[in-house]
């Protein structure tokens, strides 16, 4: 017979079988239900049920236990660990107050209050399954940590005491799982070993041994003693007997000694007056020398502060020259700048905090505060005037050259290192100026700014007018979808136009990267308190040298802020868009006159402004991104603009004459269509996509309404059309996903057509035939098949005339059928596939009609069957 588990094996088979991939030494695991179990039921916050689990592994090198309380949770699956406590962390058992039964308590661990994590509380149903895992943690703790946590709210006797009533069932609550070489005694926890030692308790037996001794015969303690204490008095006066002699002695020394020490007592009061008045003599003399000292360190002090005082009062006769009435020139800079650096330092000092602000209200100082403010104005007046005219004279000088620009046949890109090394002169200067008069840097950004204009303005409208003029382009006469167009099938003669899409990929590649430099060098140099307007791109080709443009602090520090001033990124916005102002007509009109060689052209264009606008979108300043957009836009419009022409071209298709065969725009737009895939680059995917559903949808309203003009022919004409729309658009379809839609579109338009045609095929021979049976048909709607005979117009009679009529002669009407096709298609490749299909439709027709005839007309038969009809289509 099989024996029942109970509920601690149960649990310790749960348990086994969650740690048993683990390396753990021993298990020790606590059942926690809802209800009452043999293990107690416990729950924190929330009623969930859940097991604690605690695991002792030994550590290889000190053979001791590491402790961990492992929490585990009931799910579909089984347990599963939720949390894990470290025992080595537990410095705190309490028992909540707030709960009168003693069940709730709360464990403390270090880490937790460090990660400001409260700590965990749980509530026991009973204060027996309390005691048992308390007594548990804290054996445990004690055997293998060597310290038990502290305890508070309850009463360590009690538990010891408990304990040892419940020493049979504490031991190990659900029982002990051990590793192999682990001796099961060595892993037995009993109460003597929780609280007291076996040695500590032999120790204490002894001592309570050695102080309790005779207690048990007091009235023979009590004489021993009184013994013990007269022969202890007796030996103490024959002692004192004996020492007689050396007793009066030893008092005549001590006579002599008070004598000796009262005339030392006299003398020392005698010396003591004296020192006390030789004391007040030396304080005195210390006094009036303290007060001399002092008095000599405030004077030098005063002096030395007097000195550098007069030294910032004082103007080096040298720098005021230089600041009043000195040259500007490129030699005499680095003198020039030593004065402003000397004068930017005066002016600093005079200000708190470098001067003390008790001489700031001084006459002396705000003498002087005043003459260095009229030696700032006269420098600043000087310095900006001497700009104004330097940038406005070297610019001049530039334009005056015109070997500097292209000329006719030499294409030059423009060189501005010579101008920004010329400029880097003066950007300390600049710099300078800022510090000491801000408002002065206004005026000197304008005027570079209208100066450097006119050379970039220059230089933009040479270059795109050589670069037209050598740019070898083969003009054509090309109408595009111009039905008037001899050939049938082509666009007119379209030579190769590759040059004019990589003429302005050449603007672009030298004029974008100019302009982004020059940005940034314009803000750098003009001292702007912004972060870099543009990261280095990889690829992009600079214009002029790679020096850094970083502008430097009055200390000689790089001045690089930390957070974009809005304030100054707006003022720089608008010098940039004055500096760059109208080189952007240069750009139109490159791309006006490729828009006048070839439409085309406008989708690689766009290609190629759509790369240089992504790899700017991070800049800063905005001219250069907004001109890269002005251009899109404009590319966008022209190509607009020669779609509208293309589909006014497929519009004009004349509704009085009756169109035949494939129009010729169909053909002429796979022409079309494929040129396009062969342009496309990049971001310019959007725009043909939608260029193709704008001309497909032209197309094909207008094929529809040619169509409207004949119903006769209406469907072969569709039919003939969107077939030749699927032939030449098959290839690019399978990589176009938009030009698969418009096929698959045309495709179900071609099946509708097919369809139509052929049932006109059919019923110009056979629809009496067939309107017969679609009668009958719908009788049977109403009346069963026997009924059908007797009814008006359906009788047997009816039947015999119309199988009569449609069916003698039913060959030739079959060549007939094929002759009528073969006469209204143009297209002769699309006979073949349509004659199939109208023979498949045809006998399908005819095997229903047989069908139902056999069942509403037994009797009567079709001659000939659909068997000997599938012969006889064979002889067409």
């Amino acid at each position: 017979m099989v024996k029942a588990l109970t509920e601690e094996e149960k649990l310790h088979k749960l348990v086994e079988a969650v740690f048993q991939d683990s390396d753990n030494d021993v298990t020790v695991a606590f059942k926690v239900t809802k209800s009452q179990s043999a293990w107690g039921a416990l729950s924190r916050s929330t009623s969930k049920p859940r097991v604690l689990a605690i695991t002792c592994k030994r550590s290889p090198t000190t053979q001791k236990f590491k402790v961990t309380l492992h929490v585990l949770k009931y799910s579909s699956s089984g347990f599963q660990r939720a949390k894990l406590y470290k025992m080595k962390h537990l410095s705190r058992v309490e028992v909540v107050p707030s709960d009168s039964t003693g069940c709730t308590f709360v464990l403390g661990f270090d880490n937790l209050k460090i990660q400001n994590v409260a700590p965990p509380q749980w509530t026991m149903r009973n204060v027996d399954e309390r005691n048992r895992f308390l007594t548990t943690v804290i054996r445990l703790c004690k055997e293998n940590l060597g310290r038990i946590p502290k305890i508070v709210g309850m009463d360590v006797v009690e538990m010891a005491l408990w304990e040892q009533a419940h020493s049979d069932t504490a031991a190990t609550p659900s029982g002990t799982a051990t590793a192999d070489g682990v001796d099961q005694t060595d892993l037995k926890v009993t109460v003597e070993r929780e609280l007291v030692s076996k040695a500590e308790e032999d120790d204490m037996e002894a001592l309570l041994g050695t102080y309790v001794m005779g207690l048990d015969e007091a009235e023979a303690f009590s004489e021993r003693l009184k013994r013990e204490l007269l022969a202890l008095e007796a030996a103490n006066v024959h002692a004192i007997l004996e020492s007689d002699p050396l007793v009066e002695e030893v008092l005549r020394r001590l006579n002599n000694a008070s004598e000796a020490v009262e005339d030392m007592d006299e003398w020392l009061g005698i010396f003591n007056v004296k020192l006390r008045h030789m004391r007040e003599d030396i304080e005195s003399i210390e006094s009036r020398n303290n007060m001399l000292e002092m008095q000599v360190q405030n004077n030098a002090a005063l002096v030395a502060e007097l000195n550098k005082l007069l030294e910032r009062l004082h103007v080096p006769p040298q720098y005021a020259t230089l600041l009043t009435s000195g040259a500007f020139d490129e030699s005499r800079m680095p003198q020039n700048v030593d004065a402003c650096d000397w004068l930017a330092g005066a002016i600093r000092g005079m200000e708190p905090p470098l001067m003390d602000p008790a001489y700031v209200n001084m006459r002396a100082v705000k003498d002087k505060r005043g003459e260095l403010e009229k030696l700032k104005s006269t420098f600043v007046r000087r310095a900006s005037e001497f700009l104004r005219s330097y940038f406005s004279n070297l610019v001049d000088f530039m334009i005056s050259d015109k070997t500097y620009f292209s000329q006719r046949g030499q294409l030059k890109r423009p060189d501005h290192a010579d101008l920004r090394f010329k400029c880097r002169t003066y950007a300390r200067l600049l710099q300078h100026l800022k510090g000491l008069d801000k408002n002065s840097l206004g005026p000197l950004r304008k005027a570079y700014c209208q100066s450097l204009n006119l050379l970039l303005r220059r230089e933009a409208r040479e270059f795109a007018n050589e670069l037209r003029a050598s740019t070898k382009v083969l003009r054509s006469s090309a109408v595009w979808m111009d039905n008037a167009v001899a050939g049938g099938g082509t666009t007119g003669s379209m030579g190769d136009t590759s040059t004019v899409s990589d003429a302005y990929a050449k603007m672009l590649r030298i004029f974008v990267p100019l302009l982004v430099d020059e940005s940034a060098f314009f803000a750098s140099f003009m001292c702007y308190e912004v972060l870099p307007l543009a990261p280095p791109r990889a690829g992009d080709e600079k214009s002029g040298d790679d020096e850094d443009d970083t502008p430097l602090d009055l200390d000689g520090a790089d001045a690089k802020p930390t957070e974009q001033n809005a304030a100054e990124m707006e003022a720089l916005n608008q010098a940039l868009q004055e500096l760059l102002d109208g080189i952007q007509e240069d750009f139109y009109a490159v791309v006006d006159w490729a828009y006048k060689v070839d439409p085309l052209r406008c989708i690689s264009m766009q290609g190629t402004t759509e790369r240089y606008l992504s790899s700017h979108k991070a800049d800063a300043a905005g001219f250069v991104r907004r001109l890269l957009a002005d251009l899109q836009a404009r590319i966008s419009n022209q190509f607009s603009k020669f779609l509208d022409e293309v589909c006014h071209q497929i519009e004009k298709h004349d509704r009085n004459v009756r169109q035949t065969g494939v129009l010729s725009y169909v053909p002429r737009f796979a022409s079309l269509a494929s040129r396009m895939e062969g342009l496309v680059q990049g971001m310019s995917r959007d725009m043909v996509d939608l260029a193709y559903t704008r001309l497909v949808g032209t197309m094909f309203s207008v094929l529809e309404r040619i169509a409207q003009n004949d119903p006769k022919y209406a469907d072969v004409l569709l039919l003939e059309n969107y077939a030749s729309f699927q032939n030449s658009m098959f290839d690019l379809a399978n990589m176009v996903p938009t030009l698969a839609r418009f096929y698959q579109q045309a495709s179900e338009a071609y099946e509708q057509a097919c369809t139509r045609y052929v049932n006109s095929i059919i019923n110009m021979q056979f629809e009496k035939l067939f309107q017969f049976g679609q009668r009958v048909e719908n009788l049977l709607y109403t009346i069963t098949p026997e009924e059908v005979p007797f009814q008006l117009g359906v009788s047997k009679n009816e039947l015999r005339k119309v199988v009569k009529a449609s069916l003698s002669g039913v060959e030739r009407s079959l060549q007939a059928m094929y002759k009528k096709m073969q006469k209204t298609l143009v297209s002769e490749e699309l006979l073949p596939n349509l004659w199939d299909k109208c023979k498949v439709d045809f006998i399908d027709k005819y095997e229903s009609l047989e069908a139902l005839l056999q069942k509403c007309y037994p009797s009567e038969t079709l001659s000939p069957s659909s068997t000997e009809m599938k012969e006889l289509f064979k002889t067409v």
